[in-house]
């Protein structure tokens, strides 16, 4: 998409917009101006000097902290504990595993300088963990009675991306938790994978009503230097792009050797472990933006949204407000002492209808109005944010009741719904000529398909941007021939999302189905598409 910050300007030009209130772009119509609008003027990013870099406000920050509290709680019932590494790796212990190192070495971020003096060592910036952590484990692990081992880290990474960098979706810095196990057999490695799989969809189901389909990655799409990696794929309609949402990978035994991670097994035989990582970033909080929002702002999941309800006193200019003022700030304090996450803005100076398009923007869930009728009433008036029903007075006797009703229902229709519609662009074909066109039709795409890596490799050269050397086409059409091949106006070209786990989606595959493109034998159904 083309909402980045390539340059200062746009930087700029993102803060501006900002102080405007109010969406200007159509999510449907200019989906990257609509993007950048929503996350500035609804304060949850602000622009840096630094391409690629980006400051988290509040209002963001807070869903990270949600997400943190849920994952951290879910994970150390699986006896995860967490801990921190430094930030920094040497030059040595990067290279040490070839696979892995080739895999991030165009995106690492490396310190040549101490002040105006060269360090005899460059030091490169974490882009993952594996080479920091697992020089450690080597050292603390020593028999199988020291297994499992299991550690996780809250932390930043820096990837120096070029591809358009965006705020929460591709950044040069972002947060993220990262998993490092450690296991004395496959089995139990295995076992966790799909563990903390599970606890991923949760985190998007759960918390942010984002629909996801667990799978496992391609040979060519799995982590550097691993064994496999299985993955959760969410959907964007606006852009029919799919997005890769959190990754939990089997690592095998290649960074053990590579590290000399050994165990003493319980008959005493040297042993090499068997390892996983994992990990989910925030990310997450730019794929809600974009699957729920609308051309109002933000729709925020009640789950994570830092404000879930809005109280809203109407106030009347030269008139005595205290008394509703004050019904308002008990109202407040009855919703917050309930455990919901409550503001009452009673700010002078601003009309009704221009805070309700400033939380509308925000994304609350539930608006409550409050005026002289409804303090003669004991009643409040409340306004949904995902526009599923229309207001409703409601008794402030029953409010608490009513608002756990109403956000609990908020979260089942925005999953409903999203779900509703990633199932529609799932399109189910056989043959390649029928998959161009469910590409351009913004679809993802299932397919039989052959697990084969030229397989593969093959479908993304014909579905990328072709360049044709329009002089020897020329030529040939003037001797009668026909073009070799038509160009494909993909904005870029179909990848591998993942062989789905879904039931309903990986099905069994009948004796001799061929593979969609080369019609070889068929081994696997895979979902393909256009992907962030």
């Amino acid at each position: 998409m083309a909402a980045n910050d390539n340059n200062n300007k746009t930087a700029k030009k993102g803060s501006d917009r900002s102080k405007l209130l109010g969406m200007e772009a159509e999510k449907e119509k200019n989906f990257a101006d609509w993007y950048t609008q929503v996350i500035t003027k609804s304060e949850m990013i602000e622009y840096y000097d630094v391409s690629g870099c980006y400051i988290l406000r509040p209002w963001s920050f807070s869903i990270w902290e949600e997400i943190q509290q849920f994952f951290n709680i879910e994970i150390k019932k699986l006896g995860v504990q967490n801990s921190y590494f430094p930030l920094f790796v040497s030059e040595r212990a990067l290279n040490a595993e070839k696979d892995h190192v080739e895999g991030f070495a165009p995106e690492v971020a490396w310190v040549t300088r101490s002040g105006k003096s060269a360090l005899k060592e460059p030091i490169a910036i974490r882009p993952t963990s594996e080479t920091i952590m697992y020089p450690a484990y080597s050292k603390w692990i020593r028999s199988h009675r020291d297994l499992p081992l299991k550690l996780n880290q809250w932390a930043n990474v820096v990837r120096w991306e070029f591809k358009n960098p965006t705020p929460f979706l591709r950044s040069r810095e972002f947060l993220w938790q990262e998993g490092h196990t450690v296991f004395s057999t496959l089995q139990e490695a295995a076992e966790e994978v799909l563990q903390i799989l599970d606890l991923y969809a949760r985190v998007y189901e759960e918390l942010l009503a984002v629909p996801v389909i667990k799978g496992t990655k391609s040979e060519n799409e799995k982590f550097p230097g691993g064994h496999y990696t299985t993955t959760i794929e969410a959907f964007v309609p606006s852009t029919g792009r799919a997005i890769q949402a959190a990754t939990s990978h089997c690592l095998g035994q290649n960074f053990a050797k590579m590290f000399d991670i050994q165990f003493e097994d319980d008959k005493g035989e040297k042993q090499y472990a068997w390892q996983n990582s994992w990990g989910l970033t925030t990310r997450s909080i730019g794929i809600t933006v974009m699957v729920h929002g609308d051309n109002k702002g933000l729709v925020l999941p009640p789950r994570v949204a830092p404000v879930q309800v809005v109280v809203i006193p109407i106030l009347y200019k030269d008139k005595d407000n205290a008394v509703i003022v004050g019904k308002g700030k008990e109202i407040s304090k009855l919703l917050s002492a309930q455990g919901f996450r409550t503001h009452m803005d009673d700010r002078e100076g601003y009309n009704p209808g221009w805070k309700y398009n400033h939380w509308e923007l925000k994304g609350v869930p539930i608006r409550l109005e409050f005026g002289p009728k409804d303090m003669e009433n004991n009643t409040v008036v409340l306004a949904r944010r995902d526009g599923a029903a229309p207001k409703e007075v409601v008794s402030i006797d029953k409010l608490v009741e009513r608002i756990g009703e109403v956000l609990s229902d908020i979260h089942r229709l925005l999953l409903e719904r999203a779900t509703q519609v990633r199932n529609e662009r799932i399109s189910r074909i056989a043959r390649w000529e029928e998959f161009v066109p469910a590409l351009e039709a913004r679809n993802m795409v299932l397919t039989p398909w052959c697990e084969q890596k030229e397989c593969e490799e093959t479908v993304k050269e014909k579905t990328g941007p072709q360049k044709k050397d329009k002089v020897a086409e020329d030529a040939k059409k003037k001797e009668g021939e026909a073009a070799e091949e038509e160009f494909i106006p993909l904005t870029s070209a179909a990848k591998t999302l993942c062989l789905p786990h879904n039931p309903d989606l990986q099905t069994p595959i009948a004796e001799g189905t061929p593979c969609f493109h080369c019609g070889g034998k068929a081994t696997k159904w895979c979902l393909w598409g256009r992907s962030y």
